[in-house]
């Protein structure tokens, strides 16, 4: 009897510690990425080229002997899930000065439709009662319905405030998406609370808002700002139009970066066509719907079966003894094939590193004016200075696309990161540290070696020593895995990463891997 109830126990902890090993392996999630973007209008945003297509970036270390269905699921983001936000938080003391958000747009429906099959039959109009939801997506529906006394730069003023298609469009923002940055904002809100960012009274000049000119980034913005703000009036509210996707300004022209992301996308697709198992699995596909096998590729089927999976959709099927096909579906194992190859692209695209070189000089104008902004904050609260009136941009909101986020995490260094899931966020925070804390930096040195005090606690451009960067993705706080500050010695006095190092890295560090000294001198010195 006894020897029974220990084989009994014996088995009941095996089985826990199966289905353990297996929860873990659902832990890194890896989404694909759909693909096309919006082109910037002729003799605007020039030396974009080839950057619209979707290329997935050096994010992710993990071996590729994961479940693509529960990665997939990651990708989808439900809002029905817990969300971490470690936004907002540090050492005692410290005054939060601005905090800049870029984002990507919440969920939305496919840019492609598979041919010969029905389109996934999803409701883009918002109703509260309808899931998922919000508490604040009813008042919010009546917010956007005043729009008009915004300022809309562009051809801004011309895009719906909110999705509105029964059937939804190509590429437009569902009720999902709406939820997912009304979380968003609401957690961005809970978090900065206490630092007390914005004033109700919050000035025009406080706040600068962006997007690129699709109906899903601008609703998206409108969503995070709407749970964000203490008030939102729309009187004091100016959003400003980036034509190109990458944000790049007036700086988009970049012969380098065209160059390397050419070069990765024939690096991709060589691995891809020798991979013989999926080439099998698109000609499986096609066969059943009754395609070219080179048709089906193009209308990039994964972008829609993610659409079907997210929303709890059956894949697409056609009827048995149909003219155009053998009949049948779509099926989760031809998904996971597509996926399988996808992370396998993961491994070799980190081995050859052209996307880390393209990326660098896609984001970085972006970069450079995150900096330009937290240098001019940091000036603005250096003591003696007088507040300017109006105040300074304390709150800025970059709403964007994966193309967008993906480059920038890469930039970064961030090879961990997951790709950009639906309304995915990179928070940049600008902290101060109390003056007490800076009077015990000054009279340190007994016991400690110079050397490794200078590096730990000083900022490397020498600006600012005060001043110090938190960078938060989805909620975790990354900043000691970006390249600018994974050397900083965070057990320091200072357990921040200095304003300076970061400085540094976007206006020179950056480009030593390009053999380069600036922006320019890497985007046209090795062309031709």
């Amino acid at each position: 009897m006894l020897a029974r109830n220990r084989f009994i126990l014996l088995v009941v902890v095996g089985a826990v510690l199966a289905i353990v090993s297996l929860s873990l392996q659902f832990l890194h999630l890896i989404p694909t990425t759909p693909m096309g973007e919006e082109r910037p209008p002729k003799g605007q945003g020039q030396g974009q080229g080839k950057s619209r297509k979707r290329v997935i970036p050096v994010l992710h270390t993990e071996p590729p002997e994961q479940d693509p269905i529960s990665e997939a699921n990651g990708y989808c983001n439900t809002p029905n899930r817990s969300d971490q936000a470690w936004e907002g938080h540090s050492p005692v003391d410290y005054m939060l000065l601005s905090v800049q958000v870029m984002i990507r747009h919440g969920d939305r429906y496919p840019l492609y439709a598979i041919p010969k099959t029905k389109r996934p039959a999803i409701d883009c109009t918002l109703f509260p009662k309808r899931k998922p939801s919000h508490p604040q997506l009813k008042s919010f529906i009546g917010h956007m319905a005043q729009g008009g006394l915004g300022q809309w730069e562009g051809t801004l003023s011309s895009l719906p405030r909110l999705p509105n298609h029964n059937a939804c469009e190509m590429g437009e923002l569902t009720q999902t998406g709406v939820v997912q940055h009304l979380r968003n904002g609401q957690l961005l809100r809970q978090a900065y609370k206490r630092h007390k960012l914005l004033p109700p009274d919050w000035s025009t000049k406080q706040v600068w808002v962006e997007t690129t000119g699709r109906s899903r980034t601008l609703q998206s913005g409108m969503a995070l700002l709407y749970g964000f703000l203490p008030d939102f009036d729309w009187s004091r509210l100016t959003v400003h139009h980036q034509w190109s996707t990458l944000f790049c300004g007036s700086a988009c022209d970049c012969p380098a970066r065209n160059r390397y992301l050419e070069e990765e996308q024939r690096r991709q697709y060589r691995l891809r066509v020798a991979d013989t198992e999926l080439e099998r699995t698109y000609a499986d596909m096609a066969r059943t719907l009754g395609l070219p096998p080179r048709q089906l590729r193009a209308a990039n089927p994964i972008d829609s079966l993610l659409c079907h999976l997210c929303h709890g959709l059956s894949f697409p099927c056609v009827p048995a003894g149909s003219a155009i096909g053998s009949g049948g579906c779509l099926t989760l194992a031809q998904f996971a094939v597509i996926r399988r190859q996808q992370l396998e692209d993961e491994v070799d695209r980190r081995r050859v590193g052209l996307y880390r070189r393209y990326a660098l000089l896609a984001t970085h104008p972006y970069l450079n004016r995150t900096a330009n902004r937290m240098e001019r904050v940091a000036k603005a609260n250096a003591p003696g200075r007088k507040p300017r009136a109006g105040g300074e941009e304390v709150f800025t909101l970059s709403s964007a696309h994966d193309v967008t986020v993906a480059p920038l995490l890469s930039a970064l260094g961030l090879e961990e990161a997951l790709f950009p899931r639906f309304a995915a966020r990179v928070v940049f925070e600008l902290w101060k540290s109390p003056p007490a804390t800076q009077g015990q930096r000054k009279g340190q040195g007994q016991g400690q070696d110079k050397a490794a005090r200078v590096k730990g606690e000083r900022s490397k451009g020498g600006n600012g020593g005060d001043m110090f960067v938190r960078v938060l993705y989805n909620g975790e706080d990354v900043t000691f895995h970006t390249t600018f500050c994974r050397s900083h010695d965070h057990h320091a006095t200072q357990p921040l990463c200095p304003l300076g190092n970061f400085l540094s890295f976007v206006r020179k560090d950056m480009f030593s891997v390009l053999n380069a000294t600036s922006y320019h001198d890497a985007c046209y010195r090795q062309t031709g």
